[in-house]
């Protein structure tokens, strides 16, 4: 009777233990990217009564080993690792996985695991988690390139400047009229002239102009380039080359000046701009001869300075940063860790988990790559939880933590009634 009522208790404690799980699961229906947990039981330990026999030489069979079981006790507490559903939120520091790994964070001490993506940027320009944990992943290094081989370091978006860049390409595309009368030298006539901007190493702007000149052979054009700006001076013997087009109006040769390079100097206190000939560039399928009106457009590689003005995540974690210069540029990307047991993570609060020895050492690199998911922007993952099936898991525990306490209730009864064989 001791026995069925130990039994009994460890049957109450087994099914209170059950009821906290599912009462976890209820309360966090609502919790960004909480993963519900179930629990299975198992028996403590079986009493042997009486060994089992074999059957005998006299002809008697063989019989059951003969056992009483001492109770139940919790076999397991398993996580589901399954994803919830992506809500979107419109946030753009929200963030979610579509699929498989973990943003990764850090106190400061150590590194932490999280599906929740609501992420912020706090004063400092890091961006963190909503209970203040930094989120790790790849800055740009000093030579303005970003290394997912290395290790992880906390996102940190302040003081983020583009720096200005000379210009030292321009590529032309457009078309000159074929009817274009032959350049006059003593008269200036007849030039083509187009006028584009560039930029020194300081980031300031300067106007240069390409002029266009028919020569007298059919379909050629010689073309230099003149200062239009009293700040710089265009170096003299690099000033120009010849473009020939064919009968189609296609370019077919293109002769660059002998000397390498131009070389534009500055008043501003700017180095030297120089363009290689070889930059100069006319685009062999977009630059044409046709009788259309001549209608010429230059690009440039050069740009001023930028602050940053606003921050954008792609579906591959990169992080673009927008500046004041109207251009973007990719400044970090975010870490995603997988796991090959994720279920053996450990839970530690606020939404993260820890490695063990169980889950294994994370998998760290880029989101889409290998087993990891997308990110998907402006979106958070939900919990979960389902809801039909904690409340029938409840009805379940209850009717355990009944059953057990008739146990209780029984055994006492019969203690009772061997008491009262004394009177």
């Amino acid at each position: 009777m001791l026995s069925s009522m130990y039994s009994g208790v460890s049957g109450l404690l087994s099914h209170q233990t059950k009821m906290d799980v599912i009462g976890n699961n209820i309360a966090n229906v609502n919790t960004t990217a909480f993963k519900s947990s179930s629990v299975s039981f198992e028996e403590v330990f079986s009493q042997l009564i009486k060994s089992a026999q074999p059957p005998s030489e006299e002809g008697n069979g063989g019989t059951n080993p003969q056992q009483i079981g001492l109770g139940v006790t919790i076999g397991n507490i398993n996580t589901n690792m399954a994803s919830g559903s992506i809500q979107r939120t419109d946030n753009p520091n929200d963030l979610a996985i579509d699929g498989e790994g973990f943003f990764m964070v850090s106190d400061g001490i150590s590194q932490y695991y999280t599906r929740a993506g609501n992420f912020n940027i706090d004063r400092d320009g890091s961006f963190v988690s909503s209970s203040g944990a930094r989120v790790l992943g790849w800055n740009q290094n000093a030579q303005g390139v970003i290394d997912s081989s290395t290790p992880v370091e906390v996102l940190n978006f302040a003081n983020l400047k583009m720096e200005a860049k000379a210009t030292d390409k321009i590529t032309f595309t457009g078309n000159i009229n074929s009817q274009t009368a032959e350049y006059n030298s003593t008269t200036e006539e007849n030039a083509i002239l187009y006028n584009i901007t560039v930029y020194d190493s300081l980031g300031d702007n300067h106007t240069i102009t390409f002029k266009f000149m028919k020569t007298a052979n059919d379909n050629e054009y010689d073309y230099s380039i003149i200062e239009d700006d009293d700040n710089m001076t265009v170096s003299a013997g690099a000033t120009g080359g010849t473009i020939t087009f064919d009968a189609m109006g296609k370019i077919s040769t293109t002769t660059v000046p002998v000397t390498p390079a131009i070389t534009i100097e500055f008043t501003s206190g700017a180095d030297d701009l120089v363009i290689e000939a070889d930059n100069i560039i006319f685009d062999a399928k977009n630059f044409t001869q046709y009788a259309n009106s001549t209608d010429i457009s230059g690009v440039q590689n050069g740009f001023t300075s930028g602050e940053l003005e606003n921050l954008s995540i792609d579906r591959d974690g990169k992080v673009i940063g927008q500046f004041t210069n109207g251009l973007q540029q990719h400044v970090a990307t975010l870490a995603i860790s997988s796991f090959i047991n994720p279920n053996g993570l450990e839970k530690i609060g606020a939404n993260m988990f820890s490695a063990t020895w169980n889950s294994g050492d994370p998998s760290v690199g880029t989101a889409n790559t290998g087993e990891r998911g997308s990110i998907a922007i402006g979106s958070l993952e939900m919990s979960n939880v389902d809801l039909a099936k904690e409340f029938t898991e409840m009805i379940v525990a209850q009717r355990g933590f009944q059953a057990n306490s008739r146990i209780i209730t029984v055994s006492d009864e019969l203690l009772q009634e061997l008491v009262n064989l004394k009177r």
